[in-house]
């Protein structure tokens, strides 16, 4: 488990798939991500699955342990390169309270500081403003502007519709200068 001051991350358990359909149901929450909405059936599934994964991260309110999102952190192949990649999807309904930057920050902080991550990589689509401007509120800097280099669905024809990617970075030196830098007072503590 990992602590904040307001939330906390733990592994998934079977009885979490409520929560994950509470969001992963929302056409608008899913629209960046490489599925369609999930049914009850998906979220079922996904919660058994998740529970036996080391990648994925429930996201708890500390004071009703309601699970409230889900993050991804994964090492990269080869793994003794030491890079790790972050996703992220949220509630909307606990949207614009800063949960997703505080989450995100202690996780990033566990594995520069015990996971020995080296590097940590996000993708995201150029049109999820919220999503690259969290990133950049964690430090992480633009690296790559990918043009059509990835697709999730396929047109009537049957053609692929490409999409676009931008690459965000941060090293652990950076993160470790950063998170003791006055300037970051904005974000929320690690505790």
């Amino acid at each position: 488990m990992i602590l904040s001051q307001r939330i906390y991350l733990r592994r998934f358990l079977d009885t979490d798939w409520r929560d994950l359909y509470e969001y992963l149901s929302v056409e608008s929450v899913v629209r960046f991500e490489p599925y369609d909405p999930f049914t009850e059936k998906d979220c079922i599934e996904a919660a058994r699955e998740r529970q036996q994964q080391t990648s994925f991260w429930a996201v708890c309110l500390r004071s009703s342990e309601k699970m409230i999102g889900n993050l991804y952190f994964e090492p990269c192949q080869p793994e003794d390169y030491g890079n790790w990649k972050l996703g992220y999807v949220f509630n909307p309904v606990f949207g614009k309270k800063g949960y997703a930057l505080e989450s995100c920050r202690a996780l990033l902080n566990e594995g520069f500081t015990s996971f020995r991550v080296r590097r940590v990589v996000a993708l995201c689509d150029p049109e999820n403003r919220p999503s690259w401007r969290l990133l950049e509120r964690l430090g992480m800097r633009r690296e790559g502007y990918l043009r059509q280099n990835v697709f999730f669905e396929k047109d009537s024809d049957g053609n692929p519709v490409w999409k676009d990617t931008y690459e965000y970075a941060i090293l652990a030196d950076e993160w470790n200068t950063l998170s003791k830098a006055p300037s970051t007072s904005f974000l929320p503590p690690i505790i």
